[in-house]
Parts: structure tokens; C-alpha cells; sequence
């Protein structure tokens, strides 16, 4: 990608204010016409929001959208909205023992209110913080439940796939461990033995470090630097290392963009919370990690204007010539680009730039920002409830809206990059203000 050295995030104004006007009326139109017994919403299909069973993974997004709505905006109705709905819809997805998505559903929801109360935002009730707490802390000992234990000593949360399965995606979730843990929560299991959240934290994060995240040391004929492979299968016998994978992306030897930003943004956003508790012995692994996923993304994942193809390895990427080169087409008819990578890798770079004090890394997330803010990716259409154009969610299953004009999945929005999107709107809108950072835990750094 060709970073911009000269933006600020004070250049963004003009398009963040764009955004929350554009984004307020989709929530609201969300929240008037979609059904809830449908269930949760996952893509647009024609501008509309619809559900698709796989996993319930999106709920949390959809109410969140509204907390990150009003605390950006200070709007209340976008308060009550997320309030509400978190408390009357969000309780199935705390006891959820089927997925590994519990920072992604309940940090979005229970999570941002805990965080506005400390914040002063909302008024403090001791009783709502408790009910907030509560379930961040049964979210947290849940997802630290999915375990797997590995041949080298170390273990995972196990994806919804099953014990064999570590998902990169994953490290994003991990918030939820690290926010139980901070409430002095801890798992237990038979015979009252008690589990260190934290401990789960570290070593998922390590292990998927270790596993997930190429180096270029030749672990196979494919190993690039930063690479990132979306699963990675484990013999559950003997807890030994087998395969890369891939559910979403092309193949198990290139990578899926999304999978990629997962790892550049909960990779980023766990070095800020060890940071926030004490350097230990797992930052300096997780800081290379971090940075090989980063680098990659600039220099080989994405196009000119640091928006990603769904995958690096796309069979008719090389349809498109030298599409690195150039801005992203997300209208032509050889591979889709997928803009919930490029929000969600947005908060990556920045977080990353931030923590590391590494200019390069935050200038490159403005400048993926800043496309992003625009047209084709920001929708103006008042009658699409999609906020950022050109997701793509299973490209293999073919799941995503073809237009018969396009050939390929073009046009639509998604849940999460959606959410994204806007949580890294509100992320440097508040920087721009001076307002105290964001972070999960929703204390101060």
C-alpha cells in the first residue's frame, strides 16, 4: 500500500462527522424493521440486513453499534437502544458454550457499558455495574472453558468447529479473558481447581503466535513473513501439531485478509492490555507477531489505498494485473475485495503504531482509514442499511449477494464491519478530542 505520511487525524474530521450522520439513521431503520425472531443479523443481501446461521457471533455487534453510536455522538435514544437490547437479548450469548466469538458478542455490549459507566457517561448504579460485571465475568471463565491442551506443554480455545480447531480469529476474542480477569475473576473447574484467566490469555495468545503467524524460517515452502493461516488442525489424541487450514479463505497456504486483520488488531489491542498489568515474558513474542502480520499487510496483502481482495491467494487475482499498484476495484468481475479486513486492520495498525511508537504503522492506519470513509466503501444510500460497502463473509460457500451486473460479491455490508468501522470512527475521533483512550477494559493506560 502507499501510505500517506502527511494525514492527521484531525484531517478526519470532516469525514468522521460524516460517518456517525450516516451511520445513526441505518441503526435506526436496523431497529425498526428488522425482525428479531429472525436472528441475528449478519450481511445486507440487496441493502438488508438477514440473517445466516453458522454460528450466533453477530449479535453483540448490532446492539454495540448503537453504544458506540452514542458515545460518539452523545445521542441517548442510541443509549437506550443498546441498553435495552443488551439486556433483554444478550443473556443466551453469556452461557453460549458452542462458540468462540464471547469477546466479540459481549465486550460490544456489556463490555461498552461498563466502560461509559467508568467514563462517567452514564450515571453509576451500582446494581446495573454489578449486572454488567456479572456477565463479563461468566463470558470470560465460558470462552476460557473451550480448551485444548497441546503437545508442547501449551493449549487453545478451541474454535466452534471442535477441540481440534484453533482459529485465528480467536485472538480477538480474547478481550473477554482479559476483562474477567481485571474483575478478579478465575474458572473453576472439577474439584474446585481454579484456572487463571490470565494464564488462558497468555498462552492462547502465544499459541496462536506460535501456530497461526509465519516468519519466513521455512516451517513449510509457502512461509512468507506475516503470513497468516485462518485454522490450524491439532491431533486431539495426543494434542500434536497437524496442518494449516482455511474455512474462509482460499487455501491453507495463503491468506485470508480477514484472518490477517483479526491477528493485527487483537494481536495490538493484547500487547496494550499486558502493557496496562506489567511487561511480562509473552510481550516480546506477541510484539513480533504483531508486527510481522502488520508489515505484511502493507507491503504484500492489500492495494495501493490499503484496502484488501478477500484473499492473497484469490485464484483470479492475477486477472487484475499489478492490483497492488493501484486503489482497490471493488467493482470488478474477477475477486471481491473485502472492506471489514480494512476496518478491522484500521484499529491494528494504529493500536500497533501507538503502543510500538512506530510512525509507519499509524499512518498507515489513517490512510486505510481514510479510504474507507469514502466513497465506494461508505454507503449514502439512505435505503441500503449497510454502513461500509464491499464485505465479503464466505467466499468459499458462496454465501455473499452476487449482482448479476458484477460476477463477483460486490455492494453489501456486514455485521462486524460494521462494528468495526465504527469502533475505529470512535477510536480516533477521540484522540482528535482528547478524550480518555479506548480501550476494552475501559480504564485508564
Amino acid at each position: 500500500m502507499q501510505i500517506n505520511q502527511t494525514l492527521s487525524p484531525a484531517d478526519l474530521s470532516p469525514k468522521l462527522s460524516r460517518l456517525w450522520e450516516l451511520s445513526a439513521a441505518k441503526i435506526l431503520d436496523i431497529e425498526k424493521h428488522l425482525d428479531p425472531a429472525a436472528g441475528a443479523p449478519v450481511y445486507t443481501v440487496q441493502g438488508k440486513y438477514t440473517a445466516r446461521g453458522w454460528t450466533e457471533w453477530t449479535q453483540g455487534f448490532q446492539f454495540g453499534s448503537a453504544l458506540l453510536q452514542f458515545d460518539a455522538t452523545d445521542d441517548e435514544e442510541f443509549l437506550e437502544i443498546g441498553r435495552q437490547n443488551t439486556v433483554e437479548r444478550m443473556a443466551p450469548h453469556v452461557s453460549h458454550v458452542g462458540v468462540h466469538d464471547h469477546g466479540f458478542n459481549n465486550i460490544s455490549t456489556y463490555g461498552n457499558l461498563r466502560r461509559l459507566m467508568n467514563e462517567g457517561r452514564i450515571a453509576e448504579n451500582q446494581w446495573e455495574r454489578r449486572f454488567y460485571e456479572l456477565a463479563l465475568k461468566l463470558s470470560g471463565a465460558v470462552q476460557a472453558r473451550r480448551w485444548t491442551e497441546t503437545a508442547d506443554g501449551d493449549g487453545f480455545i478451541y474454535s466452534f468447529n471442535g477441540p481440534h480447531s484453533l482459529f485465528v480469529d480467536t485472538i480477538r476474542s480474547l478481550r473477554v479473558l482479559g476483562l474477567a480477569h481485571r474483575l478478579g475473576h478465575v474458572l473453576r473447574e472439577e474439584n474446585d481447581r481454579e484456572i487463571s484467566l490470565l494464564d488462558r490469555l497468555k498462552t492462547h495468545a502465544l499459541s496462536t503466535a506460535k501456530w497461526s503467524i509465519y516468519y519466513g524460517k521455512d516451517r513449510d515452502i509457502y512461509d512468507v513473513r506475516g503470513r497468516v493461516a485462518h485454522e490450524i488442525i491439532f491431533n486431539v489424541n495426543d494434542g500434536g501439531y497437524r496442518c494449516p487450514n482455511s474455512q474462509q479463505g482460499y487455501s491453507p497456504f495463503s491468506t485470508w485478509t480477514r484472518g490477517l486483520a483479526w491477528a493485527m488488531c487483537g494481536l495490538a489491542e493484547q500487547l496494550e492490555f499486558l502493557e496496562s498489568i506489567g511487561y511480562d515474558e509473552t510481550t516480546p513474542r506477541l510484539l513480533e507477531a504483531a508486527r510481522a502480520t502488520c508489515d505484511f499487510y502493507i507491503e504484500q496483502a492489500t492495494a495501493a489505498d490499503g484496502i484488501p481482495y478477500w484473499d492473497t491467494g484469490a485464484p483470479n487475482l492475477d486477472k487484475l494485473g499489478d492490483w497492488r499498484s493501484r486503489p482497490a476495484d471493488p467493482l470488478n468481475p474477477h475477486e471481491p475485495v473485502d472492506s471489514s479486513a480494512a476496518a478491522i486492520a484500521a484499529q491494528g495498525l494504529l493500536r500497533l503504531g501507538r503502543h510500538a511508537k512506530d510512525d509507519r504503522y499509524w499512518q498507515a492506519g489513517l490512510t486505510v482509514l481514510d479510504a474507507l470513509l469514502d466513497e465506494p466503501y461508505l454507503s449514502a444510500e439512505a435505503n441500503h442499511q449497510g454502513l461500509i460497502l464491499h464485505s465479503v463473509y464466505h467466499r468459499p460457500n458462496g454465501w455473499d449477494h452476487v449482482p448479476e451486473e458484477c460476477g463477483v460479491p460486490c455492494g453489501e455490508s456486514s455485521m462486524w464491519g460494521d462494528y468495526h468501522a465504527r469502533e475505529v470512527a470512535l477510536y480516533v475521533q477521540r484522540i482528535i478530542e482528547d478524550k480518555p483512550y479506548l480501550t476494552f477494559w475501559g480504564e485508564p493506560t
